[in-house]
């Protein structure tokens, strides 16, 4: 009968056919005819899963450019950059002073974790904050293709310059530009020690710091930066009004580097400690140092660091006028040369002698010559302050050296020197009481006479 045959569609599009099961989270869109993809693949990288990657890897590699990027913007809640969309597969994108703020550069940044084509990226002006940042240390984990990168004025701060700071410390990256000028409104300490700047990142990070009206202490030891940069250092010591302490040893700054760096110290006003130690400059390049300083009346260099150097004789007469011009300054290095041991030691280890000659000849103890330089009149004074004393005063002329020997045999380390450590009367050094000043004078003839 024909009711026992089974029922047979009577067009073909009745035939129902079990879909092929496909998981959503394998795509970001169902629209029509969407446009054919390109799979990019990734680097293998240990440990390379960010934040910025949206529900599922996969998506990276089936998503469009510009499919990929608008749903970023979905996802973080913000309007699409039609500039952007326009230009993203260019290799220059200008996103300057677009008001992304943090959510919106963390869209731009997922979209150029697979971008192949951007190589310079200008972010400038866009309030990013620290949030922002990391976004974008994020995507330079993963992206190798972007090269220079802009991010000035986006209030950055402390936590957005540590950041930076730990990413270019810990990761290898294809970026070898990058600006960071800003009106800093926190930094003031700045350690970057260590980090293996090449070149053009360290001019870099110089202009930025010549308009810098913050940071107060920088810290670039140890990087080989070379001749080249010491001339943008030089920029930033001549423009900068703010930075006090700097140091820059071991950088393979030989005296053309220190000549540069002297241009800057002939007009700076604010810097106080430069440590140059370890680099290849001989006393040539010192002597250009000394005499920046002392050619600037308004220098407040208190200490020039240049302690694997030998100097002569000559340049310690230099150093003696440019002390005269400046009595605050102390510079440091490793020996001088030519001089027979009498007179180094008589130059290094002996002031204590020349301050007890001129206490005999005013028939005053050492105790009453030292508390005279104390305003207070007291037996106490803090290390800075006698350091100074010691040096502007004019009864008992001592070079700096001589004043660092005065300070260790008083210095109570505890940042105060006491005038009691040197009133012990003269004395056996057989005693069983202990030596006094006398014994520790005769023992440094005795070592000078026997090394002569």
């Amino acid at each position: 009968m024909d009711n026992d045959k089974p029922l047979q569609p009577e067009t073909e599009d009745e035939i129902e056919i079990e879909p092929v099961r496909q998981s959503s989270d394998k795509m970001l869109y169902c629209e029509a005819e969407s446009p054919p993809t390109v799979e990019k693949v990734k680097p293998a990288r240990e440990n390379s899963e960010t934040d910025l990657e949206i529900e599922d890897d996969e998506k990276f590699f089936t998503t469009g450019q510009k499919e990929l990027y608008l749903e970023a913007c979905k996802l973080m809640g913000v309007v699409p950059v039609s500039y952007f969309i326009r230009n993203m597969e260019e290799s220059y994108v200008n996103l300057n002073h677009h008001g992304l703020g943090p959510r919106g550069t963390k869209a731009i940044a997922i979209a150029l974790v697979s971008n192949m084509a951007v190589t310079k990226l200008e972010l400038e002006d866009n309030c990013i904050m620290e949030e922002g940042v990391l976004s974008l240390v994020e995507m330079l984990q993963e992206n190798y293709y972007l090269q220079e990168m802009n991010i000035s004025n986006n209030h950055l701060g402390l936590e957005g310059a540590r950041i930076i700071s730990d990413f270019f410390e810990r990761n290898s990256s294809s970026i070898w530009s990058l600006e960071l000028s800003a009106i800093n409104v926190g930094l003031t300490s700045l350690d970057l020690s260590w980090n293996n700047f090449h070149t053009r990142g360290a001019v870099a990070l110089c202009n930025g710091l010549r308009g810098n009206v913050t940071l107060t202490k920088l810290d670039l030891s140890m990087n080989g930066f070379g001749n080249e940069v010491a001339l943008a250092l030089g920029e930033v010591l001549r423009l900068n009004r703010c930075l006090v302490y700097l140091d820059i040893g071991g950088n393979d700054i030989g005296n053309e580097g220190a000549s540069k760096i002297s241009k800057g110290l002939e007009s700076n006003e604010s810097l106080r400690v430069l440590k140059l130690f370890l680099n290849p400059i001989n006393m040539d390049g010192a002597i250009l140092l000394i005499l920046a300083i002392k050619r600037n009346p308004k220098s407040r260099m208190e200490e020039l660091d240049i302690s694997n150097v030998l100097v002569s004789e000559q340049f310690m007469k230099t150093l003696d006028g440019v002390y005269a011009v400046h009595p605050q300054l102390d510079v440091v290095f490793k020996a001088v040369q030519g001089l027979s041991p009498k007179k180094t030691i008589f130059l290094l280890t002996n002031p204590m002698k020349l301050i007890q000659s001129y206490a005999d000849q005013h028939k005053i103890t050492i105790v009453d010559f030292f508390k005279s330089l104390n305003p207070t009149g007291t037996m106490k004074m803090s290390v800075d302050e006698f350091q100074k004393a010691m040096i502007e005063q004019n009864k008992v002329p001592l070079n700096q050296y001589q004043v660092r020997e005065v300070i260790k045999k008083l210095d109570e380390k505890t940042g105060m020197v006491n005038f009691r450590s040197a009133q012990a009367p003269r004395r056996s050094p057989f005693s069983a009481r202990g030596p006094g000043w006398a014994d520790f004078l005769e023992h440094d003839e005795a070592i000078a006479t026997s090394l002569v």
